[in-house]
């Protein structure tokens, strides 16, 4: 299934055409973009451990050299792995729509959007300027913006600068705004500009307060009950325009924690444009917990998919990397609404293992090749969105789902505290487990 839906959204031909309207400085002459698709989604999907495993792996030989296939992807401008998302978002929403697999909106009457950004970890000291530093190489940062009633990525800006604040790349986000949104977002952008422009927009913003934002009190914390996780109180405030003229008004409510957070925070402040006849501070204090969805997305991307490969450390080709991985994520929530209308949300959601999707994946991708011509594929190139959702429904019916099951583990144990003994730095584990067996014994 998921071979079918890259095939009929990524084939070669359709990729290549797409690349050309979007590149701005690469040539394609002998290096097909479609070449450098399949080669990172064998890396991202894990099929193969890296670029070069998968050079040397590929059913035919690639006409240009292993190092020519390298200064292409550290030559890939970042808005190429932006306008790759989009596009893979485009596609997926209108196949999870033809599905009638979208979710319940969080709130009624708003689509929601979730904003987080994501800082690329280290890479290995590749750079000849990085050899002889012990500090980490990073090769950029990414905005992303998660759909939670599509399960989806849409949008994602890429940035090869990882000391750039993620406030400032807010602007590049504009052209996703529509009327009717609700933007749930983390501290980090609670900035005045933005939630203006939100508000101009007609989209209203769930944003938790950052403590340098200026904000007028029109009246005193009042209490307004309790949530699941605290204490919430609430109070009208206004921000001022950037022009310095008009004022909005919002709405602050303080959640006083049952339990600390793991920084050892006891109160959460959050601002929000939301009308209380809409949500009232409980509703917005919930909203603001599902926030972690998008946590959760990138959870799914960098331990079930490969988006960090450690051995990329030029920014364009990191976040090319990032965005093949979200490619594929966006490719399985489609088939997970495929499943969800077959087999129920509440099974695919509870006990569908992501893991070993893309483990069946990888294991099956080469009898795959092997087995099935490529002018087999192409049928699928051409399947109008409700023909290929038709498919995906069909075939749905028959899918195994004890392959891919959940294996949940209860809640850790407390980790005991450990001795250290020099003069014993090692144990034999067959003499432990030979104790033990007297212990029993014995007792």
């Amino acid at each position: 299934m998921a071979r079918a839906l890259l095939e009929r959204s990524f084939h070669p031909e359709r990729l290549n055409a797409w690349f050309k309207t979007v590149a701005q400085g690469q040539y394609n002459r002998k290096q097909l973009f479609s070449t450098l698709f399949e080669l990172m989604m064998q890396v991202v999907t894990r099929q193969q451990p890296s670029v070069h495993a998968a050079y040397q792996g590929a059913p035919e030989p690639i006409p240009v050299s292993l190092k020519a296939v390298y200064d292409t992807l550290n030559g890939l401008e970042p808005e190429i792995a932006s306008a790759l998302v989009d596009d893979s978002g485009e596609q997926a929403t209108s196949m999870i729509t033809a599905l009638g697999g979208s979710r319940e909106p969080l709130v009624s009457g708003y689509r929601v959007k979730i904003l987080d950004g994501n800082a690329l970890g280290g890479r290995e000291h590749r750079l000849q300027e990085s050899r002889g530093q012990c500090a980490a190489p990073l090769p950029g940062k990414a905005l992303a913006e998660l759909e939670p009633a599509l399960g989806l990525i849409t949008h994602l800006i890429a940035e090869p600068d990882a000391y750039t604040q993620e406030r400032a790349l807010l602007p590049q986000l504009e052209s996703a705004i529509e009327a009717g949104d609700l933007w749930i977002a983390d501290r980090n952008f609670c900035v005045a500009s933005w939630i203006w422009t939100l508000h101009q927009r007609e989209a209203a913003v769930l944003v938790r307060e950052h403590q340098q934002i200026p904000l007028h009190s029109l009246e005193p914390l009042r209490p307004v009950g309790r949530s699941e996780q605290g204490v919430l109180s609430e109070q009208r405030v206004t921000i001022t325009a950037p022009d310095g003229q008009q004022r909005l008004e919002l709405r602050r409510i303080r959640l006083e924690l049952s339990a600390p957070t793991r920084d050892g925070e006891t109160q959460l402040y959050v601002l929000t444009t939301l009308p209380a006849a809409v949500v009232d501070a409980a509703q917005v204090a919930t909203l603001y917990h599902k926030r972690w969805r998008v946590e959760e997305a990138f959870l799914h991307v960098t331990t079930e998919l490969r988006c960090e490969l450690e051995t990329l450390a030029y920014p364009s080709a990191a976040l090319f990397g990032l965005a093949m991985a979200i490619v594929a994520y966006n490719a399985l929530a489609v088939l997970k609404a495929a499943l969800h209308q077959v087999h129920g949300a509440e099974t695919i959601g509870t006990e569908l293992s992501g893991y070993y999707i893309v483990n069946e994946m990888g294991r099956v991708s080469e009898s795959l090749e092997t087995l099935v011509e490529p002018e087999d594929w192409a049928v699928f190139q051409t399947l109008t969105t409700e023909a290929i959702a038709a498919w995906l429904l069909a075939t749905a019916q028959h899918v195994q789902l004890r392959k891919y099951r959940k294996h949940p583990r209860g809640p850790k144990k407390p980790t005991p505290a450990r001795t250290h003994d020099p003069a014993n730095p090692h144990v034999s584990v067959a003499r432990v487990l030979a104790q033990r067996q007297k212990a029993k014994k014995m007792a």
